[in-house]
């Protein structure tokens, strides 16, 4: 299946001129491939597609970044005319056939969305461009159609309860893949959930977890795995982080001293579930956050100032 649209043919334009924005891709750019990419010839790269009408790009984000990174203002571009609707099917089926593979969690959201947007396509055709089963896409449709069911009733007691946790979680999950840049707080009312549902939702999805499925959710459906990129649970940084605490846990003089126990106690403190602080961005009044972001920025000075002590005692004692 193709999107409706047509491409035509290359032309070069700035790069100021092009919109980074509405990629499949929920995971951020990979700084790695695009120190790789930034080695490259540019004449050895393909022109990144951009949507004619917006000059959005449909595929190609990281070779702009890697363009970018290497000092250069300008950039090849295969234009692509079409809807928004279009445009998203295509970059879905440009970065599933090449380059840096979607993620699972990324190809499920995006075909939610073309379920949503493009009904009359069968499973198969979007199993082929969203690289995912035919029986996962048609799995992924029949979520859809329970969501449309009532999410909430109001009980005797005058308060509205959800009706189906399920059906909100697969609401709220439906509402992120749509719209990523929403806030926990839109998405939770919504749904019909509370704010610490939708976060726990947030974290399945970025996971490649199901966000229903509780009890067995780190598995996804058989035939749909991914690489093993895609079925990491943690990003790098928690996984570094976690192991250089459980290093430093098993240090016997640390262990076996009560200053190595305080200072264990007090890392253990500061360093577990520091990733989860993205579940308290809508808590926090808009008249406050100025002062909590300067609060973070005040830890972090601090951070950095005993880390650089922490080096200069390392050069003295080496």
């Amino acid at each position: 299946m193709m999107a409706e649209g047509g491409s035509h043919l290359n032309d070069t334009v700035p790069i100021s001129s092009i919109i980074l924005e509405g990629s499949p891709r929920m995971s951020g750019d990979d700084r790695a491939h695009i120190s790789r990419l930034a080695e490259v010839d540019a004449d050895l790269l393909p022109p990144i597609l951009v949507q004619r009408a917006s000059m959005r790009v449909i595929d190609g984000i990281h070779r702009v970044r890697a363009a970018l990174l290497a000092g250069r203002d300008t950039i090849a571009v295969t234009f692509f005319d079409g809807d928004d609707d279009e445009a998203f099917v295509r970059a879905v089926q440009e970065n599933t056939a090449h380059g840096l593979p979607l993620r699972l969690d990324e190809r499920r959201a995006a075909a939610h969305r073309i379920i949503r947007t493009r009904p009359q396509f069968s499973d198969r055709a979007i199993g082929r461009v969203s690289g995912l089963s035919d029986k996962t896409v048609a799995a992924i449709r029949r979520s859809i159609a329970e969501s449309s069911q009532p999410l909430a009733r109001l009980g005797s007691d005058g308060r509205v309860r959800p009706s189906d946790t399920t059906l909100g979680r697969r609401r709220a999950f439906d509402a992120m893949a749509s719209r990523p840049g929403a806030s926990l707080r839109d998405i939770a009312r919504e749904a019909g959930i509370s704010v610490g549902t939708a976060h726990d939702v947030r974290k399945r999805m970025l996971r490649g977890e199901d966000p229903v499925n509780l009890q067995d959710s780190r598995r996804p459906p058989a035939g749909d795995r991914g690489p093993a990129s895609a079925r990491k649970t943690y990003q790098p940084g928690d996984i570094r982080r976690g192991n250089l605490l459980r290093s430093l846990m098993r240090d016997p003089k640390l262990r076996h001293s009560e200053d190595g126990r305080m200072l264990l106690r007090w890392l253990q403190a500061h360093v577990d579930g520091i990733e989860d602080w993205c579940q308290f961005i809508d808590i926090i009044p808009e008249y406050r956050a100025a002062s909590v972001a300067q609060l973070a920025e005040q830890c972090a000075a601090a951070w950095g100032e005993f880390a650089q002590v922490l080096s200069q005692h390392n050069d003295m004692t080496a």
